[in-house]
């Protein structure tokens, strides 16, 4: 039995009937790690001593939380984590360590997981390919020459390459979904509020929020149930009524119905993106499920208004790394002036100046109206047009990406390029909305192609079935597997 393949309820529905234990789990995880991870380098930092002690402890003591405790999990590095190192992949903060957890690790330490790690991402969050980490380029386990996407891109790469069974991610304009695209893997980006972000360093305060990247969609609804809920700490946590995600998959979309905006298939898809999702949306059809083409014609400003918002909140939320309080402080400066610039520019990468830059100026007199307020506005109608469509449809269908993983090297020094690739996911965070990807075939060279089903507010239960009964009779991860081909 291959411990590691197993996706997490397979590992907890073994646990309940004593066919394994958590040491046995814990133990072929790092095995696997420490075989696949030189050519993966999803971790920024690795705790498999620590979690096959913890492993040992949970065999020892109580069997509860369902049989869930003994599982282990990785989480993404700019996620506090009480003892360990929280860098979020920057020099500014290659040395900190975080004093507290963050609420979803508090939640995944209560349920009894174990961390095995904390995983590589763009600097701060910044990035669709993960090559903007300043420890290290991650690379995708299906081929290890091209990229994992971004930000999350380490915790994509790590369940795909099943260096752990399931990780957290966080998705400010796709960051969750666009590489579980890449790397054939489930990413899950709740409703804005429904997970708490204490903890979670800011890059977008108004568009970030934390979700689950997993083998399947079953163990997404499980992770969800363990993260989602209210917290006092976080003044734009929601309280929603408790629910359990996983009663929620029903494996049936007799009469759901899909809307397809046409917008989102049109010039910049690939061909071959463009005819997986045509066959995904003839099989929803013979499933049931009603389709009908719409427009979303404000979708086309989505992706100005985001990377407007975005730098501007970026701009305001990464002063504080000044050289002063905590983080990197520069050798070179003989005023405090110097002292600021020097430790501001040695410690942050390009991309993450490019955007402060970008933020300041569209914050800045004289231009604020013009771009920042506009911004702002256009987002009110991204959400009323959004609203709007939720009236008629319960989930609405999309590429998650409009191309497969590209090549290493070939986008980081061309960031608008690079920018595109969030193209079909930013209008998501802009409404505030919940969005999944789940894999919906390859293409000629065996790389994956993701599909996006979008909900309502709050209706992550809609998705979820959606992504689940297309899973169920698609089949992807019987039919498909990375290869780690160079």
């Amino acid at each position: 039995m291959d411990i590691t393949s197993l996706t997490v309820h397979e590992l907890m529905d073994k646990l309940e009937k004593n066919e394994i234990n958590s040491k046995e789990i814990v133990e072929a995880y790092v095995k696997r790690i420490n075989e696949k991870e030189k050519d993966v380098q999803a971790f920024v930092t690795t705790l498999c001593d620590d979690a096959i002690e913890k492993a040992i402890e949970i065999d020892n003591g109580s069997k509860d939380n369902f049989n869930i405790a003994g599982i282990p999990v990785g989480i993404k590095d700019n996620i506090c984590t009480k003892g360990i190192k929280t860098t979020c992949s920057s020099r500014m903060l290659e040395n900190f360590i975080s004093p507290y957890n963050a609420t979803v690790v508090e939640k995944l330490d209560k349920a009894g997981l174990i961390n095995l790690g904390k995983l590589n991402m763009d600097e701060f969050a910044m990035g669709a390919s993960t090559e903007y980490s300043y420890f290290k380029e991650t690379h995708n386990p299906w081929d290890l020459n091209k990229v994992p996407g971004g930000s999350s891109g380490g915790s994509a790469a790590a369940v795909a390459a099943d260096l752990v069974p399931w990780a957290l991610g966080s998705d400010t304009g796709g960051s969750i979904r666009q590489p579980a695209s890449f790397c054939g893997v489930v990413g899950l980006k709740p409703t804005y509020g429904l997970v708490s972000r204490y903890g979670l360093v800011a890059f977008a305060s108004s568009l970030d929020q934390i979700g689950p990247i997993t083998k399947d969609v079953k163990d997404a609804a499980i992770l969800l149930n363990i993260i989602a809920g209210h917290d006092e700490k976080d003044s734009t946590s929601y309280e929603a009524p408790k629910k359990d995600y996983t009663k929620a998959l029903k494996n049936n979309v007799k009469g759901l119905k899909i809307g397809v905006p046409k917008e989102f298939f049109g010039e910049g898809i690939n061909g071959e993106v463009k005819k997986k999702l045509e066959e995904a949306i003839e099989l929803y059809k013979s499933l049931g499920a009603e389709i009908e083409e719409i427009s979303l014609d404000i979708a086309k400003y989505s992706l100005a208004t985001y990377y407007i918002i975005a730098c501007a909140e970026a701009s305001s939320n990464l002063g504080r790394f000044d050289g002063i309080r905590y983080g990197y402080r520069t050798e070179k400066y003989s005023s405090l002036k110097e002292l600021y610039r020097n430790s501001r520019t040695e410690g942050f990468g390009k991309e993450v100046k490019r955007r402060i830059i970008l933020g300041t100026y569209v914050l800045s007199s004289g231009y604020y109206d013009a771009y920042y307020k506009k911004a702002q506005q256009v987002r009110t109608l991204v959400k009323k047009e959004f609203d709007k469509a939720f009236e008629k449809y319960d989930v609405l269908l999309t590429p998650t990406s409009p191309t497969v993983a590209f090549d290493i090297g070939t986008r980081a020094n061309n960031p608008l390029e690079m920018y595109l690739a969030d193209i079909c996911t930013v209008s998501v965070n802009i409404a505030g909305l919940p969005a999944i990807s789940i894999p919906c075939g390859v293409d000629s060279e065996n790389m994956p192609i993701g599909m996006q089903l979008i909900g309502n507010k709050f209706e992550e239960d809609k998705i979820l079935n959606a992504a689940y009964t297309f899973e169920q009779t698609y089949g992807f991860r019987e039919k498909y597997k990375p290869d780690f081909k160079r």
